[in-house]
């Protein structure tokens, strides 16, 4: 089935619901553009390093050119919060209001906080939201709080909570390190009218705004990624159950799943559970080329198969280190099979991610700047900060794990702030805090109760 097909197999009334989940998807990762990304830029608009359009276009293509190079693996990270057989399991009708819950809950609070100034993280907005929808729909459905997948909030909520604090710790360390290394004053002071930074310091802060830039573009932009999945997952999951794409996926993944299992006999490996997924795969893919040799209705079933087998795998390699090394090409090719993200859904979250970041940056660019301290901003602080911010969310990208742009920057300022004995603005500081801590519980109410709201309508 091609996607004309599977777009056309689908009532009217759905199309419709379809489309306007996917504008409200890549609305989402505009809005993130200008909520975000504000913090990239504003370094070097405060330190008058570049002007305001010349930063934000800068900062607008890297943020375009990260989301397109940056991988997918933390788009997966961000969907399988979400049991996706919830989606497919529930009646067409729940699986729709689910999906435009949680979107909609989610701009919602984005555009709010963007209004009134505040530098909250569309990360936690994001997973709020998915978390809202899973809770209320695992509610109604009489399983309690098992319908959500435990083990990765944890392991997602860890690297939000973490990520921040390291920012803080790290950029107070490193700006206390600049300054003994760097004995200039002026990068210490915030900056004169009519002065211009260092031309090498002006250099530092320009290239660590493009690294903050394509930083953001790269873990953000595979959480929308993950988020417009979770559309296309819900609206047409046989066309998205897998990797029909690759006209050799059937065999190598098959292959893949064979060598597999000869490794786990030859390192004495019984586990009755692994062998006997393996085993379901190896018979499922049987004389297939391709996955698009799958019959249709057979697709979401073999996807459940090699899911599972990817889970019970990821787990035996958890505890046998050698096993891991061992078998990682192999668990690579057979993810790959049901871990895809369609190139035009990468270019359209790199394009709205990176039209984003041109506009509506003002209001989050003055909070940070002028706001959370009681100075403002000064060469030296900008670019330690932005330079702990890229490390930060590069190192997470890596590890697969979704940061903050907003939480890791903001923090890494107001510790530069600290160790510059610039003074902090605690009101300020305080409306942000409680804007973090809020976050989270907020957008977990706003997309479960449209989701109660929805149900009751359908």
């Amino acid at each position: 089935m091609d996607l004309l097909t599977a777009i056309s197999s689908l009532p009217f009334v759905t199309l419709l619901f379809l489309l306007f989940a996917l504008a409200i998807a890549f609305g989402f990762e505009f809005v993130n553009g200008f909520h975000d990304t504000a913090n990239a830029v504003t370094t070097v608009i405060y330190t008058k390093s570049l002007p305001a359009t010349p930063a934000v276009l800068y900062s607008g293509f890297l943020n375009f050119l990260g989301a397109i190079t940056g991988g997918t693996a933390v788009a997966f990270s961000i969907v399988n919060l979400l049991p996706v057989d919830l989606l497919i399991d529930n009646n067409n009708g729940r699986a729709l209001v689910m999906v435009l819950s949680l979107l909609i809950g989610g701009i919602v609070w984005n555009l709010g906080t963007w209004f009134i100034g505040l530098p909250v993280s569309s990360s936690h907005t994001l997973i709020g939201s998915i978390l809202g929808v899973g809770i209320v729909n695992s509610l109604i459905s009489g399983n309690g709080l098992a319908g959500l997948n435990w083990g990765q909030v944890i392991t997602v909520m860890t690297a939000l909570l973490v990520s921040p604090l390291l920012g803080f710790a790290l950029a107070a360390i490193g700006l206390l390190a600049m300054k003994l290394l760097v004995r200039d004053e002026k990068l210490y002071d915030s900056p004169k009218d009519g002065h211009l930074p260092p031309s090498w310091i002006r250099g530092i802060l320009i290239l660590t705004c493009g690294g903050v830039s394509f930083a953001h573009g790269s873990n953000d932009g595979q959480k929308g990624m993950g988020l417009i999945l979770l559309v296309l997952i819900g609206f047409m999951p046989v066309y998205y159950a897998m990797d029909i794409h690759d006209n050799q996926k059937a065999k190598t993944c098959r292959d893949a799943v064979v060598d597999v299992k000869e490794k786990l006999e030859k390192s004495k490996i019984t586990d009755a559970t692994v062998l006997g997924q393996a085993d379901r795969v190896i018979e499922s893919l049987e004389g297939k080329i391709s996955l698009r040799e799958v019959p249709a209705d057979k697709r979401w079933e073999v996807r459940k198969e090699i899911y599972g087998l990817v889970v019970a795998l990821g787990k035996l390699q958890d505890t046998n280190p050698p096993l891991k090394k061992n078998i990682n090409s192999q668990f690579s090719v057979i993810k790959s099979s049901i871990e895809f993200v369609p190139m035009w859904v990468v270019m359209g979250v790199a394009l709205s991610l990176g039209l984003g970041t041109t506009v509506g940056y003002k209001r989050i660019v003055i909070t940070v700047a002028e706001k959370i301290g009681k100075s403002h901003l000064t060469y030296g602080q900008g670019a330690v900060a932005e330079t702990i911010t890229v490390a930060t969310i590069l190192g997470a990208v890596y590890l697969h794990l979704p940061v903050s742009t907003t939480q890791v920057l903001s923090s890494g300022i107001a510790g530069t702030m600290a160790a510059n004995n610039s003074g902090v603005q605690f009101d300020t500081c305080r409306k942000i805090l409680l804007a973090w801590v809020f976050t989270l519980p907020i957008s977990i109410t706003l997309s479960g109760l449209l989701f109660i709201v929805g149900s009751k309508l359908i």
